[in-house]
């Protein structure tokens, strides 16, 4: 290097050694502090790099699962990343490894004073991210009500994404430490009931014929025959109506969505108990006089001028039976002939599924 070079890199050389501050013995310098920045900058870049090669790789994978790894893994790298680049960071700043208890402590003082909510949502943060009981892309409902899907799991809170289009952070803590509905953990395919009620005095056979018509004129029914075809279950006796459920497997695609999906079946249960003739009722009393006027009965009503009620369907006079049958009574009939025998059951005696809702 000849002197008329040395003598230009001298100011340089003196502004990067030019002391900034001192903490301790750590004399932190100008030069120190730029190799710092650009550590973490270059770290961040190459996070971003990997991440963005990630997501296009993860754009051509088919298999939901295979997407799910590919967003852990440019998580844990970018993490790791960050890590590394604070590191380089930190010794070029002149504090190094070796003087990490002070700052071990100071962090451990930090997170005894208003720190832990953070430090407890990175920790659930990376929980999720290995566990993969939870993932980008699945539907899921909370114990507070919130539901929608996982667009994105940071460090501090997860991002879900309602059918609204409204953006929710939730704390990663709640995920781990509360109840979580995962609609599309396993299998996307999910069953829905949609309740409704008929008057008393319907036939029920037609109600079923109505509610079959409604289902199969909503396209996010999954199957109209087979083992997860459309049911209806008489389910109560209501004060003013007879109850019904709807049951119906829904499409991958309708899983999402159940709010619109239930209002949908409801459109056509709707049209169709109205095509059937079918009254859906209102909260009613009915008033029995067995007296007025000092008359009984008949004459009582005669003496209002009102005609008496029409008696129920005397017993022997009940419609034939029509195709179909009792679908919920078929339901536990199948469950229980496809529940494995116990061998340690002397008797032989096939106990009931105790993992399937009835």
């Amino acid at each position: 290097m000849s002197a008329a070079t040395a003598a230009a890199d001298a100011p340089a050389r003196g502004w990067m050694a030019r002391e900034l501050f001192q903490a301790g013995d750590v004399v932190v310098t100008t030069g120190g502090l730029a190799a710092a920045v650009a550590a973490l900058l270059a770290a961040w870049l190459l996070s971003w790099l990997f991440r963005r090669a990630l997501t296009r790789l993860s754009g051509q994978a088919a298999a939901r699962d295979r997407q799910a790894a590919i967003y852990t893994v440019g998580r844990i790298v970018h993490y790791l990343l960050l890590v590394v680049g604070l590191l380089f960071a930190l010794e070029f700043i002149g504090l190094p490894a070796s003087r990490f208890a002070v700052f071990a402590g100071a962090v451990g003082v930090g997170l005894g004073f208003g720190l832990q909510a953070i430090f407890n949502n990175f920790i659930s943060g990376l929980i999720l991210l290995f566990d993969r009981s939870l993932k980008v892309g699945d539907f899921v409902e909370l114990e507070s009500g919130v539901h929608g899907e996982v667009s994105d799991i940071n460090i501090r809170a997860t991002r879900i994404t309602t059918n609204d289009n409204i953006e929710i952070l939730v704390p990663n803590s709640e995920f781990v430490t509360g109840r979580v509905v995962n609609w599309t953990h396993n299998e996307v395919s999910r069953r829905l009931r949609i309740p409704f009620g008929v008057a008393y005095g319907s036939d029920k056979e037609t109600v079923k014929a109505a509610a079959l018509e409604a289902a199969s004129a909503v396209p996010f029914t999954l199957s109209q025959d087979g083992p997860r075809r459309p049911q209806v279950w008489l389910v109560g006796f209501g004060d003013s109506s007879l109850d019904f459920e709807l049951v119906v497997w829904l499409t991958a695609e309708a899983t999402k969505r159940p709010s619109a999906v239930k209002a949908a079946y409801n459109w056509e249960l709707e049209s169709a108990l109205a095509r059937h003739g079918l009254e859906i009722p209102f909260p009613q009393r009915d008033l029995h006089l067995r007296s007025a006027f000092g008359l009984q009965d008949q004459q009582a009503w005669a003496a209002l001028g009102r005609a008496p009620p029409r008696p129920g369907r005397p017993p022997g006079n009940e419609p034939a039976p029509r195709a179909g049958g009792n679908d919920a009574k078929e339901e536990v009939e199948r469950e229980i002939a496809q529940a494995p025998s116990d061998p340690d059951d002397e008797g032989g005696s096939t106990p009931p599924s105790t993992n399937r809702s009835p």
